[in-house]
């Protein structure tokens, strides 16, 4: 038998026998190892997403009690509330995980972001607990006859932080730049409508409970809608490793896209 044969027949045998170990590329050790992680990350994402899926829901069933008088529906927000609080133990528990895994610089904001926004989430749904418990003591009273546009600011506050999530499913950091700015009118019919029910208060000394729930209401609102404005301050550093926070629209700076394309 020539010698080459002889070889790879005693490779073969040690092969089958265990006592030949082969090293693998880096490329295909790290392949391997990162398979779990990225199993992991997206459960992390699923999690995060199923959560945002409640919470949007629970702000959608609180504006239904509150313009249906619904004391039932009002009552199931508040009790719900323990599922989103639930999901951001589990995706804060779920991330520090991960970081344990010493992840690529994506992975890391990703990781990061996840949590923020799960805090971001529970506070919303802490505010749709406490317009639920306003709902409910406006519905053991009589329906106060000055007319408040609380509907049109619910919808804007919560078509907001339905583009804002929408934002980070698609990871789209030029739609949530565009989205930040509408947290301003938001706060604008807060500021007008606390205005209106102050003046309804000291014409009208009878329904200074109702005008402040009303007032809590218009608040918590106005809160969501700041939950939402953060989500999207995420997404962009999410997107483009830019913090945005704290900043005014003409600090922000342009993408990185833009100012690469302007230098």
């Amino acid at each position: 038998m020539p010698w080459h044969n002889e070889l790879i027949c005693s490779v073969v045998g040690s092969l089958y026998s265990g006592k030949l170990s082969i090293a693998l590329p880096d490329g295909f050790a790290n392949a391997r190892l990162m398979q779990p992680f990225e199993v992991e990350l997206a459960g992390l994402k699923e999690k995060l997403l199923t959560m945002s899926s409640h919470a949007e829901a629970s702000v959608r069933n609180v504006i239904e009690a509150l313009g249906k008088r619904d004391y039932d529906l009002a009552l199931r927000v508040q009790t719900d509330d323990a599922v989103i609080d639930r999901f951001e133990i589990e995706v804060d528990e779920l991330a520090i995980s991960l970081l344990a895994r010493t992840p690529r610089a994506h992975d890391l904001r990703l990781i990061t972001v996840a949590m923020k926004i799960a805090q971001n989430l529970e506070r919303v749904g802490d505010e749709t607990t406490t317009i639920a418990r306003r709902v409910q003591d406006l519905c053991r009273d009589v329906p106060l006859k000055l007319v408040v546009d609380i509907p049109q600011m619910a919808i804007c506050a919560l078509q907001m932080l339905k583009s804002a999530l929408d934002t980070f499913v698609n990871q789209d950091p030029a739609a949530a730049r565009a989205l930040i700015p509408q947290d301003k009118q938001i706060d604008l019919l807060n500021k007008q409508m606390h205005g209106l029910l102050a003046d309804e208060m000291a014409r009208a000394p009878d329904t200074i409970s109702r005008c402040l729930n009303l007032m809590v209401i218009s608040k918590s609102l106005e809160r969501i809608g700041d939950h939402a404005k953060n989500v999207a301050e995420e997404v962009v550093y999410l997107c483009e490793a830019q913090d945005i926070r704290h900043k005014g629209r003409g600090e922000m700076g342009p993408p990185p896209a833009m100012a690469a394309a302007t230098s």
